[in-house]
């Protein structure tokens, strides 16, 4: 079994990673089963834990959980909406091949399509109509790339986007005048302002050019406010606490970004600061800060730290394999 490094900047292979990440028994099992394969029986541990049962159990005969939009922390006061109830079931490893997703791609596509409505409050600071087809379209594309109606609102904002960038530079008239001339009306409110926020990012992830995918990344990473809904500082400024909430969702925004295929090579600085970041048995542990119910935990509980420790290590290592698989082109 050959050792070595994956590339230059310095990401292991995946006999060395998976030793140091997920320990011997179940590195041998990993490379038995293949990385598909382990992702497969991992997600599917995450996938039998309290917190899915809770989630599932809540979901309604139309596909939903009650309101739509929000994507704040959920509080024991408040139910999931449907977007707090999706996010948190996909970190546990839920996909179209689950009934439960399937039904909520069925209800978001009939609201996307006008054969049904959001229930939520009509908001007016922003374009309602084009702001609820945006959030509809990249959750539903979050599971499937298959939904014409979905796939139609991204390829609308794909040419938002590539012509909001002019050799390299991001103009914001170019951005207004795109977004006039395809959506029929100028940007109004704060989220469709600035394209830099969870939906737009996630919604046109493959639908940008080599070029353009590294333009983005670039524009997005150098900005100060970083990702409206993710994380708010600058993106190509470390954390400077790794054992934080902070770290936690800083991992949330390059997670996202790393759907950039072309564009992967530019966090081999979040690479090196992950490695570094490793505790003496080689695997990496975040503190209990981290727990928030939608990124932590993964497992039923962290009364001991271990569980953490696997919850966090498991989180990590797949980032690090996101990042460092070479594109098959």
């Amino acid at each position: 079994m050959q050792t070595g490094r994956w590339s230059a900047w310095g990401c292991y292979n995946r006999t060395e990673l998976a030793l140091k990440t997920v320990g011997i028994a179940k590195a041998v099992l990993f490379f038995c089963l293949q990385k598909e394969a382990w992702i497969v029986r991992r997600f599917m541990v995450y996938k039998d834990t309290k917190w899915a049962k809770e989630i599932i159990e809540s979901q309604d005969d139309e596909g939903k959980w009650g309101t739509f939009h929000s994507l704040s922390q959920p509080t024991a006061k408040n139910n999931h909406t449907t977007e707090q109830a999706l996010r948190r079931l996909e970190r546990l490893g839920y996909t179209m091949e689950d009934e439960c997703i399937q039904k909520a791609v069925t209800y978001m596509n009939d609201c996307l399509i006008g054969k049904k409505s959001i229930p939520d409050y009509r908001e007016k600071v922003h374009d309602w109509n084009i702001f609820t087809s945006l959030i509809l379209s990249t959750w539903i594309r979050r599971f499937t790339n298959d939904n014409p109606a979905a796939n139609e609102v991204a390829k609308k904002w794909a040419d938002i986007i590539s012509s909001s960038f002019v050799n390299g530079t991001f103009i914001y008239e170019e951005y207004v005048a795109a977004y006039t001339d395809i959506l029929g009306l100028k940007p109004n409110g704060g989220r469709l302002v600035d394209f830099v926020n969870f939906y737009p990012i996630s919604l046109v992830c493959d639908c940008l050019d080599r070029n353009t995918q590294q333009t983005v990344v670039d524009y997005i990473i150098n900005r100060d406010n970083g990702i409206y809904y993710i994380y708010h500082d600058k993106i190509a400024v470390l954390p400077s606490v790794f054992e934080s909430k902070k770290a936690s969702y800083y991992l949330a925004a390059i997670e996202l970004l790393s759907k950039y295929v072309y564009a992967k090579y530019k966090f081999s600085y979040v690479v090196d600061w992950l490695n570094e970041n490793r505790n003496k048995s080689g695997k990496w542990d975040m503190s209990k800060s981290v727990h928030d119910k939608v990124y932590f935990p993964l497992s039923d509980e962290w009364r001991k730290s271990e569980i953490r420790e696997m919850d966090c290590t498991e989180r990590i290592s797949n980032l690090l394999f996101t990042l460092c698989e070479k594109n098959k082109d």
